[in-house]
């Protein structure tokens, strides 16, 4: 069995630390926002970089002249394939669940689903929402206790689990200005970790930070009328970190 931990990592400035890497997810574009970088970089260091999402983003239309709901699935799978390409990431595969309905699929089903791709990868380094979904979304909590099971049942010796989560100061200066597209839904923001207690600190450096806004801005249909709203140097100042705690070593 897996052990909890919270011991923090020092903060780190490349992907080389990492070993390889499965990041598992509920939608397209929740693997950009949250680990871009963290992949972009793994990927330079020549790590392996695996991504499994759980649903196309089905229901996520904002312009339903533009992107019909029908037309949803086929749009974002475009997307994110798009976006993966800019970061060099190559291996991804579906679990071919509908938008909206992952806390209503059966669980042992999803499990093993997590788990066959914890056990094709063979993980050092497993990246995922924590309970609370970052944004209070079903799907995302969902995703969340899935890969924690599989995790602990077929994650190798020695691998570690990191949730996504935020600093308190970036929840402070980011999360009104999000919410004004309901980013962090009925919390009104998401999950913090101080900075001292994180297990991964990642600073992008500038270039790499312009490659994850290219690969954000991949995802037209969700991000669109954002870039429009706040601007993309709001982007650049939100975006040039990422930060997980530590959840679990095996």
């Amino acid at each position: 069995m897996g052990s909890s931990s919270s011991a923090p990592s020092s903060s780190v400035s490349d992907g080389s630390s990492f070993g390889t890497i499965l990041g598992v997810w509920a939608h397209p574009d929740d693997e950009t926002y949250l680990s871009a970088g963290l992949m972009a970089a793994a990927v330079r260091a020549k790590s392996r970089v695996a991504c499994v999402t759980a649903t196309r983003g089905e229901e996520g239309s904002f312009d339903e002249e533009r992107w019909p709901t029908s037309e949803m699935g086929a749009v974002r799978e475009k997307e994110l394939m798009s976006s993966l390409a800019v970061l060099g990431v190559t291996d991804h595969r579906w679990l071919d669940y509908y938008d909206g309905t992952c806390a209503s699929v059966d669980r042992a089903d999803a499990v093993a689903k997590v788990t066959a791709a914890v056990e094709r990868v063979r993980p050092d380094t497993v990246l995922t929402f924590g309970p609370d979904g970052m944004t209070g979304h079903d799907d995302h909590k969902s995703v969340s206790a899935w890969t924690t099971e599989a995790f602990h049942a077929s994650a190798p010796a020695g691998s570690k689990l990191y949730y996504a989560t935020q600093t308190p100061e970036w929840a402070e200066r980011f999360a009104p200005v999000m919410n004004r597209f309901n980013v962090f839904m009925e919390a009104g923001t998401p999950p913090v970790t101080p900075r001292e207690e994180l297990g991964i600190d990642f600073e992008l450096q500038p270039d790499l930070l312009e490659l994850k806004l290219k690969a954000i801005e991949a995802h037209v249909s969700q991000v669109e009328g954002m870039i429009e709203a706040f601007g993309q140097d709001f982007f650049r100042q939100s975006m040039c970190a990422e930060f997980f705690r530590l959840a679990a070593v095996r």
